[in-house]
């Protein structure tokens, strides 16, 4: 027989142990700190708590739509499919819509992704949700422009793109332009979907 642990009550209660044990939570406040734990479970990389930026505030507003019914936009389906819908405090709707009617003719008569066309849909619904973006940078880049163009303010955005081109830049535009609206990023080039989905599971709860 292989040795290891089979319990999964033990698995959970060692993995966050671990957690807490090797990633440096010192410089962020309580509520970030729990968010950060489990960003850093959904991925194994302890050093990503560097490169962690909450706006004052994010949590609790995050938390606070959430617990208000808020729509939950996500930019991928594997983001939609990692929030735990049984946890979600108002039985939030979660909207993907890269696959709506109409996306795959939008994108490129505009010229632009799928990802960044099905944000172009979010429209006023989009007052007071909850965005989490997992995939893709361009869908970050025109959430940023609609808002600057006068689009409806979400609640909270909780802005994850991976990638080589446009991750980096499209979290650093986050960091300089939300406006006052709160943001909870990852710096650089990591990120993903299990990200994005483990930030809006983490806003759900207060403890791990």
């Amino acid at each position: 027989m292989i040795d290891y642990i089979r319990d999964p009550l033990e698995i959970y209660k060692r993995s966050f142990e671990l957690v807490r044990a090797e990633a440096d939570l010192s410089g962020l406040l309580a509520d970030e700190a729990v968010v950060a734990v489990r960003l850093v479970h959904a991925c194994g990389m302890p050093d990503i708590t560097g490169d962690l930026v909450f706006s004052k505030g994010a949590v609790r507003a995050g938390r606070k739509a959430l617990q208000g019914g808020a729509v939950i936009f996500a930019d991928a389906e594997m983001v939609s499919h990692g929030i735990i819908q049984d946890n979600l405090p108002a039985a939030n709707e979660i909207r993907c819509m890269l696959n709506e009617d109409g996306v795959r003719v939008m994108a490129p008569v505009k010229g632009i992704t799928r990802s960044a066309a099905a944000v172009d849909l979010w429209g006023d619904d989009l007052a007071g949700a909850v965005v989490a973006i997992g995939n893709a940078p361009t869908a970050l880049f025109r959430l940023l422009e609609l808002i600057d163009e006068g689009a409806q303010r979400p609640a909270v955005i909780c802005g994850f793109p991976v990638g080589f081109v446009g991750a980096a830049e499209s979290k650093e535009a986050l960091i300089e332009n939300a406006q006052d609206i709160p943001f909870i990023t990852l710096r650089g080039r990591r990120g993903g979907s299990a990200l994005a989905a483990a930030c809006v599971n983490a806003l759900v709860k207060d403890t791990t």
